[in-house]
């Protein structure tokens, strides 16, 4: 995992760290600083839905298979207010060419802030 954190300069930028990765669920974790902030003090959206593919596309390339986000969507709950914000996705579905995920965001009370789901496209 310390590679792949590493080596993705996106990760590195966002300050986005890869914990846990399996062939059924993982996790990423993210600080929440100054630069991670929108203009009314909590977490840019975008970003939580950086978090949400992120640990998805680890999830789904640890079955040996790269993959591209084919389509995804959010529902943001609670504002991304804390310390950190911690990711989790779960395998639904593992086809021939396509794959679904779904991740949860959870601020550092366990609150959850954002429910997401995305299909993935397998290129190899």
């Amino acid at each position: 995992m310390n590679i792949l954190n590493e080596q993705n300069v996106f990760l590195k930028h966002n300050d986005i760290i890869i914990e846990e990765v399996s062939d059924k669920t993982s996790t990423v974790k993210m600080e929440i600083t100054e630069k991670s902030l929108n203009p009314y003090g909590i977490v840019h959206g975008g970003l939580i839905f950086s978090m949400g593919d992120t640990v998805m596309g680890v999830t789904v390339r640890s079955t040996g298979r790269d993959a591209v986000t084919l389509d995804a969507s959010i529902n943001y709950i609670k504002p991304g207010k804390g310390k950190y914000l911690t990711a989790k996705a779960e395998v639904v579905k593992i086809g021939k060419t396509t794959s679904v995920l779904k991740a949860n965001i959870y601020n550092d009370k366990n609150e959850l802030i954002a429910i997401m789901s995305a299909t993935y496209y397998f290129i190899n």
